[in-house]
């Protein structure tokens, strides 16, 4: 088979083609060659760069003495804390107070009206009166020699019966005014005026707000660890404040159904703080021996953590369990020995066998 090729001489490109080929052909044959040369100067650089140690900082790895700490959470509540209930069925008549009111010790919170107690005071009042006349005429019959010593004795026990019912009606009287028990603010008001107050039915609570405790349970097992008038560490994170509180009561039983201890704690401030404030206390636990290493010698690995160990002036890659952090150390569970050299700086690019220099 034959293929013949036809020339337009008139057609510029065989002349373009003749003049630009040598070129082009220079310029391939540079390009061979020089790539060879080039890879191989880099290939003989490489290795005396990688030879180099790196230069780190390390520590040496030390055993330290810990505290193990437990934290519960407890409720704020107020030392004195009442619910102000009736003792006597009538219609409140007088409510002067309002929920957050300020009140003083003795200060009119609520009136009842009760008019047959009043009734039965005058009643009360009468018959007092009447024993005592019965009394002073017997006592003057008695002289004139025209009673009896049994008449008179029964004339006295009358007036003691008649002086008892007058202060048991005085008394019940008394109960249609509540007071102030101890200065404090109203935190719940669940009557009002016009209600009908019957006997042990809540209808105000009072709080003295300006002494403050913490409710909390205590784990079994820190029972025998706490007691009467231990200084606690208490921190409220709404207020951000962290307060040294007393254990101010300890219960003698421990509940079987949560295996918890309930204790009260007094805190030594109560500024900006309110009843019912949600409060962290940590409790002291156990002392033990740890190995503790600086925050920036540990390197993340994926999901998993290492550090680099230095033996004969390169470094081992070492995967490590992590604990309790405490400021810029970090606990370490397993992975570590004690007395081995840990970097602490430069350890980012390091690899398993890597020469290092640790700068003094």
């Amino acid at each position: 088979m034959q293929i013949r090729v036809r020339h337009n001489c008139n057609h510029p490109l065989p002349f373009i083609l003749h003049r630009t080929m040598p070129s082009l052909l220079a310029l391939i044959l540079f390009c061979l060659v020089g790539m060879p040369l080039s890879g191989h100067a880099e290939n003989t650089q490489t290795p005396a760069a990688a030879t180099q140690p790196i230069r780190v900082q390390a520590i040496t790895v030390n055993k330290t003495e810990l505290s193990s700490r437990v934290e519960v959470v407890g409720t704020v509540q107020a030392v004195d804390q009442a619910i102000i209930a009736a003792k006597i069925s009538g219609t409140i008549v007088e409510l002067p107070v309002v929920l957050g009111s300020r009140v003083k010790k003795g200060e009119l919170l609520i009136k009842i009206n009760a008019r047959e107690i009043a009734a039965r005071v005058l009643q009360a009042q009468a018959q007092l009166a009447q024993a005592r006349r019965n009394l002073r005429r017997e006592e003057k019959l008695l002289q004139q020699h025209a009673s009896t010593p049994e008449t008179v004795k029964s004339m006295r026990d009358m007036l003691a019966i008649a002086q008892a019912g007058y202060h048991e009606a005085a008394s019940m009287l008394s109960y249609t005014t509540i007071k102030a028990p101890f200065a404090g603010v109203i935190t719940e008001k669940i009557a009002g005026t016009g209600d009908l107050a019957t006997p042990g039915t809540p209808l105000l609570r009072l709080e003295d707000d300006h002494r403050l405790q913490v409710v909390t349970a205590i784990p079994e097992s820190s029972a025998r660890t706490i007691k009467l008038h231990d200084r606690l560490q208490v921190s409220i994170p709404t207020t951000a404040k962290k307060l040294d509180g007393d254990v101010a009561e300890i219960s003698p039983a421990i509940d079987p159904r949560s295996r918890t201890m309930p204790i009260k704690i007094n805190l030594s401030d109560s500024t900006n703080l309110r009843t019912g404030m949600f409060a962290r206390i940590t409790l002291p636990g156990q002392s033990y021996t740890t190995l503790m290493i600086p925050k920036a010698a540990i390197v993340p690995f994926g999901q998993l953590k290492k550090v680099f160990v230095v033996e004969n002036n390169k470094v081992r890659l070492r995967l490590v369990r992590t604990g309790l952090h405490k400021n810029d150390l970090v606990e370490i569970l397993s992975g570590l020995d004690g007395g081995e050299l840990v970097v602490t700086q430069g350890n980012r690019l390091l690899t398993d066998g890597r020469e290092v220099r640790i700068d003094k």
